[in-house]
């Protein structure tokens, strides 16, 4: 079977494009006025705020899932806020969310005209955005990072330490060594085809971001909350680039999900919030309760319970009411697939249908009023 040979594709400068959004422009944080918000909304958000400060309070753990739109619409900085205040105590995003971050601290604006660059393409295949990624998740997989720990770092660094051949080798060849070697063997293996193939300089690779101060992922970091990256191979842009090493993501992404999954094996009594996210979190959380419901029967001798699971996101779910189970096949409610696989992992589960910037915003002042 042939493949694409990536190395044949003209790679475009990120100069070259136009964005559509300038964080500077569209940043929101909690100094912005609380939104008007109907009486509903205003209830399902008050009572959001008092979990998650009961969470809190218990030192329980606060989780909170997001697609890229939170970001482009410019919720990182509130974000930030909330992460600052230890009202979150575990961020988890896709590939997108990752990428549209890092674009706004890189160079302060971020996404492009799909249809116009597809059609001559462009789309996605832009030389920095996706060589420094790459290179990030690769780089900070040989220090035991996962895919978001890795961006984060670079974000707050300005930069990557690139190791040199002959170093790569040695710590190749010290490993190998050993009768049970850790997965870092294969981390600096693939390290190592990347500086080999592509004739990386060993040292410190500068690499600016003028606008951090706007990065969630760099806040992360800087405050040391988990912040785990889910992607899906072929969902994202860096995977146009020949630096895009399958290992290299595959290694991280599984980190991040380990580590999301531990977050979740402790959530007994503590909150869950899924923000446009409709498939991503779902998906991972599932997978990551049932492994915490194991763990929990074994020891406990029954599963996790006392969860609070909260769902924003701007589809109409009819206004059923998920304490009374899964909607009947007639309401519209029972399309929203992300819902019924929310509910179904146990405990209490809330859907707030609304703009996640009116949620965010509401949920902030709602939180700093306690």
């Amino acid at each position: 079977m042939s493949r694409l040979d990536r190395r044949e594709l003209r790679v475009f400068p990120l100069r070259e494009r136009k964005n559509d959004l300038r964080i500077a422009e569209i940043a929101v944080t909690g100094e912005h006025p609380a939104p008007s918000l109907s009486d509903k909304q205003q209830s399902q958000t008050t009572r959001t705020a008092e979990h998650i400060i009961a969470a809190r309070k218990g030192n329980k753990p606060v989780v909170l899932t997001y697609g890229a739109h939170l970001i482009k619409n410019g919720l990182g900085p509130l974000v930030a806020q909330m992460l600052e205040r230890g009202w979150i105590t575990h961020l988890a995003t896709n590939g997108a969310g990752s990428i549209h971050d890092w674009e706004f601290a890189y160079q302060g604006e971020s996404s492009e005209d799909v249809r116009a660059n597809t059609a001559q393409g462009k789309f996605g295949i832009w030389e920095e955005t996706n060589r420094f990624l790459n290179l990030a998740v690769a780089v900070g997989g040989i220090a035991d990072l996962g895919y978001g720990g890795s961006v984060a770092k670079m974000i707050h660094e300005e930069g990557l330490t690139i190791p040199s051949v002959e170093e790569i080798r040695k710590e190749l060849a010290s490993l190998a060594s050993q009768e049970e070697p850790d997965e870092t063997l294969g981390a600096l293996a693939d390290l190592l085809y990347l500086v080999t193939t592509f004739n990386l300089p060993a040292g410190k690779m500068e690499i600016p971001h003028p606008f951090k101060k706007y990065s969630l992922q760099e806040a992360a970091w800087r405050l040391k909350t988990p912040f785990t990256v889910h992607p899906g191979i072929g969902y994202d842009i860096i995977y146009t680039h020949p630096l895009n090493c399958g290992g290299a993501i595959g290694r991280g992404a599984v980190r991040d999900f380990l580590a999301f999954a531990d977050s979740i094996s402790k959530l007994e009594n503590g909150v869950h919030l899924a923000i446009g996210s409709s498939v991503m979190a779902p998906m991972i959380f599932e997978k990551a309760m049932s492994m915490a419901n194991n763990l929990s029967l074994q020891r406990q001798g029954r599963p996790m319970s006392g969860h609070y699971l909260v769902i924003n996101d701007i589809q109409e779910g009819g206004d059923w009411d998920w304490s009374k189970g899964e909607p009947p096949r007639e309401h519209p409610a029972y399309y929203l697939r992300f819902c019924k696989s929310f509910y179904r992992m146990g405990g209490q589960l809330e859907y707030v249908c609304l703009d996640n910037r009116d949620f965010l915003l509401g949920l902030y002042h709602a939180l700093a009023g306690y």
